[in-house]
Order: C-alpha cells, then sequence, then structure tokens
C-alpha cells in the first residue's frame, strides 16, 4: 500500500516549527547554501506550504514557501523533500501543483521560481518554461515560469500574514 500524501499551508506553531527545521536542514547543513540560516526578508510576506503523512503522523517531509513581491506576481522558493523521501517524485510534485494553485486561487497571473539545474527537467516535466539562465549562491540556476492554465485556482481563501513568527535566526539585510 503506497503512503498517501497531505499538501497544505502551515499554520499552526508546530508546523511552522517543523518547516524551518526541514529548510535549515536542507539548505544550510546538507546543500550547504547559507552559513547559519536561510531565513531572509521573504519570510515576512511568504506562505509556508508543508507535505505530511495524511495519517495525521505529524512529520513535515516537504516544504516551499509562496510569496508575492506586487501584485498578481507570485513566486515560489525554498522547495525541498527530506532526503528518505526524494527518490518518489510525489512529494516535489505535490508540493508544486499546491504552491502554484494556491497562488493562482489568490490572483496569481505569473509565477516564478528559481529552480537548480538539477531540477529544471523535473520541473519541465510538470509544465514549467525555463526563461533564463542564472548564477545563484554560487550554483547554476534557471528561472521558472508555471504554465497556470495546469494548475487551476481552488477555494483555499487567503490567511493574513503572519501565519507565525519567524524563528529566532533572523536574516541579515548586510
Amino acid at each position: 500500500m503506497s503512503p498517501s500524501y497531505e499538501f497544505k499551508l502551515a499554520i499552526a506553531p508546530s508546523e511552522i516549527h517543523a518547516y524551518y527545521a526541514l529548510r535549515r536542514s536542507i539548505f544550510v547543513e546538507e546543500q550547504g547554501l547559507f552559513s547559519g540560516s536561510d531565513v531572509d526578508e521573504l519570510d515576512a510576506i511568504a506562505y509556508p506550504i508543508i507535505a505530511t503523512a495524511s495519517a495525521g503522523l505529524g512529520d513535515v517531509f516537504g516544504i516551499v514557501r509562496i510569496y508575492e513581491p506586487e501584485p498578481r506576481l507570485w513566486y515560489g522558493g525554498r522547495l525541498g523533500v527530506h532526503a528518505g523521501f526524494r527518490r518518489t517524485g510525489h512529494i516535489g510534485k505535490g508540493l508544486i501543483y499546491k504552491a502554484v494553485t494556491t497562488a493562482n486561487t489568490w490572483g496569481c497571473e505569473r509565477f516564478l521560481a528559481t529552480v537548480q539545474l538539477q531540477n529544471v527537467r523535473f520541473f519541465q516535466r510538470h509544465h514549467w518554461n525555463s526563461l533564463e539562465e542564472l548564477t545563484i549562491c554560487g550554483l547554476p540556476h534557471h528561472l521558472m515560469q508555471a504554465d497556470l492554465d495546469y494548475y487551476p485556482a481552488g477555494v483555499q481563501p487567503r490567511p493574513a500574514l503572519p501565519l507565525a513568527t519567524l524563528p529566532t535566526a533572523t536574516w541579515d539585510a548586510s
């Protein structure tokens, strides 16, 4: 029997804590993209999305954030999946789908993400197009755009921000 997953906005304090813990584990400890913390100024306007087991086990094993820096323009970022869940592909696909459909529900007209080079084909298989190549944190990335026709709007109301307090490690604007 294959596991069942739930993709949702992280709202409860325990979900927010697990969201930031997994981000730190992936982007700071594993990939070494950031030193100390990957929290930045965008977290103040971002909606965190998590993947959990729908059996209610409480473990968070996938994360992504979405944010709207200007009206109707949305970005996804910090997409990550716990190492033990990466091989199936279902978690990443579900997180992407939840991120884009949520933004589409809230009035998105354009959804972009900067994607690490090794993940570009994965995104292309899920109805994304590469717009340009970039270098971020010294690594090759692509700026990619989602095909919004593939990601229908839903009905989830947009909660007010902040959903929860940022972790104690804050971003450095210098």
